[in-house]
């Protein structure tokens, strides 16, 4: 049986689709944090049959949840004070998204004032789909 350590303070990535955690981590640049990370393939879940779950041993407010929450709305942020869990936060769709994805029209201004931020806004909830703020173009998760 596989053992990683408890963590005194930080926070536990539940429910990550299986084979995501390592994009999970890179998408939310821990590398550059240099804190102790654990990630952990294809565990087994009787809620997804099998799922990631990155560990982080810093602070929560570290980790962009607007990201996150846009990688997977889906995902639990375990809060870790004390090698105790005090608190699970739900994440969601968030409304704006600045800099994560970038939009793919030619004829978006983006694409010729390159320091200009790529921000997309929620348009459907409900289908996940984004909208490029200057154009229109549409981004569907």
């Amino acid at each position: 049986m596989l053992n990683i350590s408890g963590i005194h303070e930080g926070f536990v990535l539940d429910h990550i689709k299986a084979g995501m955690g390592l994009q999970i981590y890179e998408d939310l640049g821990l590398r550059q944090l240099g804190c102790p990370v654990a990630i952990i393939q294809n565990a087994r879940s009787n809620k997804m049959g099998e799922k990631d779950i990155i560990k982080v041993e810093c602070p929560v407010e570290s980790l962009n949840l607007e990201i996150l929450g846009f990688i997977d709305h889906n995902i639990t942020v375990n809060v870790i004070e004390d090698d105790n869990i005090v608190e699970k936060r739900e994440l969601r769709l968030p409304m704006e998204v600045k800099n994560i994805i970038h939009c793919k029209n030619p004829r978006c201004i983006t694409s010729v004032e390159q320091e200009l931020d790529h921000i997309f806004v929620l348009t459907d909830p409900e289908n996940e789909v984004y909208r490029c703020r200057y154009c229109e173009t549409k981004y569907k998760r």
